[in-house]
């Protein structure tokens, strides 16, 4: 096996466990009677980042995996080697990230805006580092999947579409948040940062 495809296989697993956590907690949530998959119920754009993000998946993928895609989309746009480690070790920052964030959430966590059963403000765990440390992990993750695809079509789609609508997603949230916490938000918010 050459090293470029160890490399993306290796970047493979991370995707995977990022998927098992990210559906468990959802089942765990639906268990105990709370609907956590809320998104696209107060805007039905929100419904465009799913696409992008499986297509952003699979342009990081289909060279690996040999699957069709134009070519000179798929071309490494330098040679895969040290950059490609370091995708990993995002990915792998990213994934620790989110458990640790999923950890910290709760039985508050949702996906999308729920305007009709929010939860109590988190403020603790990784929500003291970042008012959005699931998106700083997704970003971690994505970005290092496009360190070890290296092509330009992923680093376009992370760049052009992913991160923009992670943003957009981020001020939509924090809106409603102000909204419903108040002052509580607003304290929040001069302690911890959006990001990092």
């Amino acid at each position: 096996m050459k090293m470029a495809e160890l490399l993306n296989v290796l970047s493979i697993v991370p995707l995977c466990l990022f998927f098992v956590l990210f559906f468990t907690r959802i089942i765990m949530l639906k268990r105990r009677g709370i609907k956590a998959f809320v998104f696209g119920r107060t805007h039905r754009s929100d419904f465009l980042l799913a696409p992008f993000m499986l297509l952003f998946v699979y342009v990081a993928f289909a060279p690996s995996l040999r699957l069709p895609f134009p070519e000179i989309l798929m071309k490494p746009l330098i040679e895969k080697g040290l950059l490609a480690w370091v995708g990993i070790l995002l990915n792998l920052t990213g994934l620790a990230g989110f458990a640790l964030s999923l950890k910290a959430f709760g039985s508050s966590f949702r996906v999308g805006i729920d305007d009709e059963k929010p939860d109590k403000l988190v403020t603790n765990g990784m929500f003291s580092i970042s008012r959005n440390p699931i998106y700083v992990s997704f970003i971690f993750f994505f970005f290092g999947l496009a360190l070890v695809s290296m092509n330009i079509a992923s680093i376009v789609m992370l760049f052009c579409f992913f991160i923009p609508f992670i943003h957009r997603q981020v001020v939509r949230e924090e809106k409603f948040m102000r909204g419903h916490y108040g002052e509580q938000y607003a304290t929040y918010c001069k302690k911890v940062r959006r990001y990092l």
